[in-house]
């Protein structure tokens, strides 16, 4: 029976904006704050707070800088994340297989 897999999903995934997000920067690099806002179509409230709790989590960092004298935000995916995530992935795959 695959019920004990079900306990081996990592609970900070569970919010579709936070699996976006970690979807995207495994994608990319870095990504800036408004081009993730705009992927993922939705408020720069709702953004930010699950920002804060994936970055809290160690899962991804936050870069600020200056470009053309405008704030520039970016986000980047740290190794942890990247492992969490693919643990989170690979267990969803295991659920789904027959």
């Amino acid at each position: 029976m695959k019920s004990h897999l079900i306990h081996q999903l990592n609970k900070a995934f569970e919010n579709r904006i936070r699996l976006g997000i970690m979807s995207i920067l495994t994608v990319h690099k870095d990504i800036a704050y408004n081009r993730l806002k705009e992927l993922l179509e939705v408020t720069d409230g709702n953004l930010a707070s699950h920002l804060k709790n994936l970055e809290k989590l160690e899962y991804i960092t936050v870069e600020k800088t200056f470009k053309n004298r405008k704030p520039n935000t970016s986000y980047q995916i740290t190794e942890l994340g990247k492992i969490e995530f693919t643990k989170h992935l690979n267990t969803l795959e295991q659920l789904f297989k027959k």
